[in-house]
């Protein structure tokens, strides 16, 4: 195995806790990080040696989810019921909390939530944010203002009231 194979492959545990606390569904998420390790493997030529992998490839999960996003939805059916029971903690509050969190960031808009996860999850720089999802600096630090804002709102049972556009 070659060491680009190696370091795309360690990558895998940190695609796949990003991609489930962004998708918040075990499965969509799975799905999201398998897409995503087949087409960085298959577009492992283009990868830049000595630059970030995590980087490159979280840049790749974000454009799939955003093309997954603009997809119109096929409607399934769950056959079988074959996912593994999550172990619970000993103590309900602290479930709770983990449950009233996952709901809290499931309510942001999806660019705020992926820029809070990459930072706050990923222990990613904002520059770093701002090279994987291609976008300027300061609106990584509005998206994340406004993602923290909303979960502390959310988490302490406030509602957030946006202002709406005059068009004149």
């Amino acid at each position: 195995m070659e060491q680009d194979d190696v370091q795309l492959i360690a990558c895998i545990p940190r695609l796949r806790r990003y991609a489930r606390a962004m998708v918040g569904n075990r499965g969509d998420a799975d799905d999201l990080v398998q897409d995503t390790i087949e087409r960085g493997w298959s577009r492992l030529s283009s990868w830049r040696r000595g630059s970030d992998m995590r980087a490159w490839l979280f840049g790749i999960m974000h454009n799939m989810y955003v093309d997954q996003l603009r997809k119109p939805a096929l409607a399934t059916d769950i056959l079988d019921d074959d996912t593994p029971v999550t172990p619970v903690r000993a103590a309900q509050a602290d479930g709770l909390e983990i449950r009233d969190m996952e709901a809290a960031l499931q309510l942001l808009p999806p660019e705020q939530r992926e820029i809070l996860l990459l930072v706050a999850l990923e222990e990613m720089t904002y520059e770093e944010v701002a090279a994987t999802l291609r976008i300027p600096l300061c609106t990584v630090m509005s998206r994340l203002s406004r993602a923290r804002e909303k979960l502390r709102a959310s988490l302490e049972g406030r509602t957030i009231v946006v202002p709406l556009k005059v068009v004149k």
